[in-house]
């Protein structure tokens, strides 16, 4: 059975930084893994995406602050996130998908910057 789970949300200030992982397990084949975020109220918004070959893409919004990386070995996929902003307030979701199209969600984890 595949699982996707998420960890390291939390609360931090404004300009803080925090660093989300991503486990998938049961499943092989990982070609794309994504990142997600949906704020209350707003649709669901692709953050950063990382290819098996390490390409990576980002959001505008997040473009300078966020990075994503990737330990193949391991199906993990992390996002290091810095100077962060309240608007940056949201449940973030890993996303991955196989190699036959399939994709598969995890539960996502809170992320909230104050003021």
């Amino acid at each position: 059975q595949v699982q996707v789970a998420e960890s390291g949300g939390g609360m931090v200030q404004a300009g803080g930084s925090l660093r989300l992982s991503c486990v998938a397990s049961g499943v092989s084949g990982i070609d794309l893994m994504r990142w997600y975020r949906q704020a209350p109220g707003n649709q669901r918004e692709l953050v950063a995406s990382i290819s098996n070959g390490g390409t990576t893409s980002y959001a505008d919004s997040v473009k300078g602050r966020f990075t994503i990386s990737r330990d193949a070995n391991e199906n993990t996929v992390y996002l290091q996130m810095n100077s962060l902003k309240p608007e940056d307030t949201a449940v973030y979701t890993c996303n991955i998908r196989v190699w036959t199209g399939t994709r598969h969600w995890g539960q996502g984890t809170q992320v909230t910057v104050s003021s």
